[in-house]
């Protein structure tokens, strides 16, 4: 996951566009024709898109952008510790 990607994704993309963007990536990388590592980097796409969309949802509920970006981390690096 890349901070600087899914802010920016948050800030300039809507919800809509990302779910939209989510099924056709999710169906993508279901094909069997697609390679392992074009797999990985799809996920990492998927993973940012998740990000963003989860950061916009905070900002929406009304927190700060530094308040919502650093909530989602601490989240992310939460669940990577267990």
């Amino acid at each position: 996951m890349k901070l600087p990607v899914f802010k920016n994704l948050a800030k300039t993309v809507t919800a809509e566009q990302m779910e939209a963007t989510l099924e056709v990536l999710e169906a993508y990388a279901e094909s069997p024709a697609v390679k392992e590592a074009e797999q990985e980097a799809i996920g990492e796409i998927i993973s940012n898109i998740c990000g963003a969309l989860e950061m916009q949802q905070m900002l929406a509920d009304g927190l700060d952008e530094r308040t919502a970006a650093n909530t989602f981390m601490q989240r992310v690096m939460g669940s990577i510790d267990k």
